[in-house]
């Protein structure tokens, strides 16, 4: 496959050119987000010494693309890179990370990406990572501006 370094969004465009991916909106890109998931029970109560976003992966330390464990709060880079943060969630089965690249948040036992603004459980790591990267809190839209025909969903940027 094409260009296996590359970032989280562009890997999903090359998926759907060459799979023919066919979701909801995909064509537009976008992608469907779960707002529920059996897994966040596992997602660590303590929100102190959460890593600011420029964090490198803490094995491989590759500079992007990394992802934090919800569960830990260890910095692992993603399956686009060295595959760390894979390994980590095969290896201990926490489930729930969020990208430092786009903020996105995906459960690797439900493979799918998660409403961090709608998933309370979420919203304060959301909110943190956003905060650290940005400098300002996120603007958060409300329930019903994120439904279309009543499927959630998650605009993931195309990398330009």
């Amino acid at each position: 496959m094409a260009n296996r370094a590359g970032s989280s969004s562009s890997r999903l465009e090359t998926l759907h050119e060459e799979d023919d991916y066919d979701s909801y909106g995909a064509e537009s890109g976008w992608v469907e987000a779960k707002t529920h998931c059996d897994h966040l029970p596992s997602l660590s109560s303590d929100l102190t010494h959460i890593p600011i976003p420029s964090t490198p992966c803490s094995r491989c330390q590759h500079p992007s693309e990394n992802w934090l464990c919800l569960s830990c709060k260890v910095v692992l880079c993603s399956r686009f890179v060295n595959k760390h943060m894979l390994e980590h969630y095969q290896q201990t089965t926490h489930s729930i990370a969020l990208s430092f690249s786009d903020l996105s948040v995906w459960c690797f036992a439900c493979d799918s990406y998660l409403d961090a603004q709608l998933i309370q459980q979420l919203r304060p790591f959301h909110e943190t990572a956003y905060i650290l990267k940005f400098g300002q809190a996120p603007p958060f839209r409300s329930v019903e501006s994120s439904r279309v025909d009543d499927k959630p969903a998650m605009d993931v940027p195309s990398s330009s």
